[in-house]
């Protein structure tokens, strides 16, 4: 039985914190795993860096692309290469503790799960600060995450042989929303393993300006993806809103 997970992570001039990535995954407890690694035109020491634990694990596959693509499609990229049963996701700059994969494929295993998350921290950029864990809820469907997109994509793990194949929609910041979206509307719920399992950077470039831009992207989900009225648009948008200040508090 295929067993293995594919890890999927993009990476764009990310040499201040890939090795911390990466570190974070070879030093996993459940050992079925391939991490594959698309660096999107980085134009500072990532490629080498990344070249680096290639060359010392075989589980560390990597593409080095041409021109820059944007994050949405460089993890497309990685899709299609990957050979897991299972696709997890963990972008460059985000870390796991060292039993994430096992205790959230069991979680999975044990209660037939196709699609699960986990409970997560913020962490300052140089990870000298810790910041309150992001707790989440037990299950979350379709209409219940347009109202609040609680769902860290560095903690999720999809069995796509339930699921079936999936890729992200090549938009801006949200791509990942759009999926979970997606995947919900195929009849799957989301289940959440609340125990705190994995780390999210704040880096200096999370500015109140690429936050208004997210909630922009949001918006375009709402509209343009999901094609929802504009009434039941602005309902779930104050909520998001609302659930995102709340998750930071």
């Amino acid at each position: 039985m295929n067993k293995l997970v594919s890890i999927i992570t993009p990476s764009y001039n990310s040499s201040k914190f890939i090795e911390d990535c990466i570190n974070s995954v070879i030093s996993q407890t459940y050992l079925e795993w391939e991490m594959i690694i698309v660096d999107d035109c980085s134009n500072d020491d990532s490629k080498t860096l990344i070249e680096k634990y290639s060359k010392k694990d075989n589980r560390i596959k990597t593409i080095f692309l041409e021109e820059n693509v944007g994050a949405a499609e460089a993890r497309n990229i990685a899709i299609k290469e990957s050979k897991g049963k299972y696709i997890a996701f963990l972008d460059s700059d985000d870390l796991w503790k060292n039993n994430k994969l096992e205790k959230q494929l069991d979680f999975m295993s044990k209660n037939d799960i196709a699609f699960s998350f986990t409970s997560y921290q913020p962490i300052s950029e140089n990870r000298d600060e810790k910041y309150s864990v992001i707790v989440v809820p037990k299950e979350i469907n379709y209409n219940s995450y347009l109202r609040n997109t609680i769902i860290g994509c560095l903690t999720v793990i999809i069995d796509r042989e339930k699921t079936g194949e999936f890729y992200m929609s090549n938009i801006r910041s949200s791509h990942d929303m759009a999926l979970w979206l997606l995947i919900m509307k195929r009849g799957f719920s989301a289940y959440g393993l609340n125990e705190n399992l994995a780390y999210y950077r704040v880096v200096s470039t999370s500015n109140t300006s690429k936050k208004w831009k997210a909630a922009k992207d949001v918006w375009h989900v709402y509209r343009k993806v999901e094609k929802l009225n504009l009434i039941y648009s602005v309902i779930c948008f104050v909520s998001y809103v609302y659930n995102a200040i709340k998750k930071r508090i």
